[in-house]
């Protein structure tokens, strides 16, 4: 379980008591702070802890979901358009409209952590929407999987998410012509 600086002061009221279970191990350090009773948490766990807002996007959701085998160099997370920068080199932070932000999250279970992270159907609107910003063979392997898993989707919110984007009449052709 991971805790922040806050919940450790609650829990042993005292900076002093803090370093006290750290030393005698029953606490871990793991980054400034980011706290934890086990010594090994994954990063993606970590990530997921200090930015609870974030949803996973882009080639991080792709990965996740299995519609690619490339393993992103950086966490790609949405936040709100007016939400603060986010420093740090591990994260690709993407700027998204309030009422565009929340369409299609979910949360799913990897390893330690619990992520929020856009849907199967979300991403590919996000796919089709900026398909000139992907390698062309990245693109191509992502479309071949979801061409895999259609029987698997919901159509329906596909089309439903899809109106709810600008330019939804491109969105839609392009599903037409390249994934049904």
């Amino acid at each position: 379980m991971l805790l922040s600086y806050p919940d450790c002061l609650k829990k042993w009221q005292s900076d002093y008591q803090i370093k006290k279970q750290i030393s005698e191990g029953n606490l871990y350090q793991i980054e400034r702070g980011v706290y934890s009773d086990v010594p090994d948490v994954s990063t993606l766990a970590v990530i997921a802890f200090k930015y609870p807002k974030g949803i996973m996007t882009m080639d991080s959701a792709f990965y996740y979901h299995g519609l690619t085998d490339v393993i992103p160099d950086e966490f790609h997370i949405a936040t709100d358009k007016h939400a603060i920068y986010i420093n740090d080199k591990r994260v690709h932070q993407y700027y998204v409209l309030s009422d565009l932000l929340n369409i299609g999250v979910t949360t799913i279970e990897r390893r330690d952590a619990t992520i929020r992270i856009y849907d199967k159907e979300r991403m590919l609107i996000e796919l089709l929407r900026f398909k000139n910003k992907f390698p062309f063979d990245y693109y191509k392997e992502i479309i071949r999987n979801y061409r895999n898993l259609i029987y698997d989707l919901d159509i329906e919110r596909i089309q439903d998410y899809a109106e709810s984007f600008p330019r939804s009449k491109m969105i839609t052709d392009a599903l037409e012509m390249e994934v049904f």
